[in-house]
């Protein structure tokens, strides 16, 4: 199969020929139709997850039709269209049992733990606990977006956040996570602050529900405290100067979401979380069993995952878009396929 391989963390990847994956006991294979160029497929390539052993092929959103299914595994057959959340869980332990797939011990992630989607097939460990039918009217490009980017910001405003009608949110950061947070925090009754650099991020930002647009500068504590402080802040970029302007806009007791990585770390005012009643919530994925709420909401119209796709490429354009995230986040959301 053709496939974006990373032989050196910050190199460009070539595109290759190499053999394709096996249906193992439990597991499925996935012939590609549509994969999501993310910002987490850019801290792997240059080296910020040390679960990859290289060479190694990224991707880890992900849709399209079963091609292989492996022994054990009832209930799906060749030909069926699915997606599946980034983190493959076991199943079977403590924390799968309570239903918390999203921090699995056992967890697998494409592209990461494994050789990922950016390819013409890709395996799903676990199946019968990961994969996801989708319905016949959603096509594959914007399936790949919820395994992660939409599904994460699903779980994060929606379940973690627990964003309610009348709140007021401030979402820092506009890619495909922030825009969906921006979307699906506004279908909720929030009013949306969103805050990038990128004008052109910030106007889909506005298109998805956005109340206020702030560009981010210094300032920006000033400008959220203008508008009123925020009942909640998302941090979907992963940025240190961002999390301080968060937790400092927020009013007492209000939540702070992290979503975006912090491969360097970050120093917290943990005087300020205590004085003010702060919450930090980190919120990581979204298990394939809680999808039916998110689809059902995509299937009512209230939420629109499609208008967030701004871009298609070619597998062979993709080792030039992965290297251009080093400079720039492209407004929007950007699928591959191979």
């Amino acid at each position: 199969m053709r496939a974006v391989v990373v032989e050196k963390y910050g190199v460009l990847p070539e595109v290759r020929e190499v053999p394709e994956p096996s249906a193992d006991a439990g597991s499925v294979v996935l012939r590609v139709a549509a994969t999501g160029l993310c910002r987490s497929d850019w801290h792997g390539w240059m080296g910020h997850d040390s679960d990859i052993v290289l060479p190694h092929v990224p991707g880890h959103e992900l849709a399209g039709t079963i091609a292989a299914v492996g022994a054990g595994v009832t209930g799906w057959a060749v030909g069926d269209r699915v997606t599946t959340p980034f983190i493959c869980a076991c199943g079977e332990c403590e924390q799968c049992r309570e239903g918390n797939h999203q921090v699995c011990p056992h967890q697998l992630q494409p592209g990461f733990n494994y050789w990922g989607s950016f390819a013409e097939y890709v395996a799903v460990p676990y199946a019968a606990v990961n994969l996801v039918r989708l319905p016949d009217e959603m096509d594959f490009a914007t399936a790949a977006g919820l395994g992660c980017r939409f599904a994460t910001s699903f779980r994060a405003v929606h379940q973690v956040g627990r964003v309610v009608a009348g709140e007021r949110v401030a979402v820092f950061g506009c890619g495909g996570v922030g825009l969906s947070a921006v979307m699906i925090a506004s279908a909720l009754g929030a009013e949306v602050i969103a805050i990038d650099t990128n004008p052109d991020a910030l106007t889909l930002a506005r298109e998805y529900g956005a109340a206020h647009t702030i560009a981010a500068s210094a300032e920006t504590v000033a400008h959220l405290r203008d508008l009123g402080a925020p009942h909640v802040t998302i941090d979907a970029l992963g940025s240190n100067e961002v999390i301080q302007q968060a937790l400092q806009a927020l009013r007492p007791r209000g939540r702070h979401v992290q979503i975006g990585l912090l491969p360097q770390g970050v120093q917290l005012d943990v005087s300020r979380l205590i004085g003010q009643e702060l919450s930090w919530l980190g919120s990581h994925g979204m298990p394939a069993h809680a999808y039916p709420e998110m689809l059902a909401l995509v299937a009512s119209g209230n939420l629109t995952p499609n208008r967030l796709v701004t871009r298609t490429i070619t597998l062979e354009e993709t080792p030039e878009a992965l290297a251009a995230l080093t400079h720039a986040t492209p407004a929007g959301v950007t699928v591959i396929t191979p």
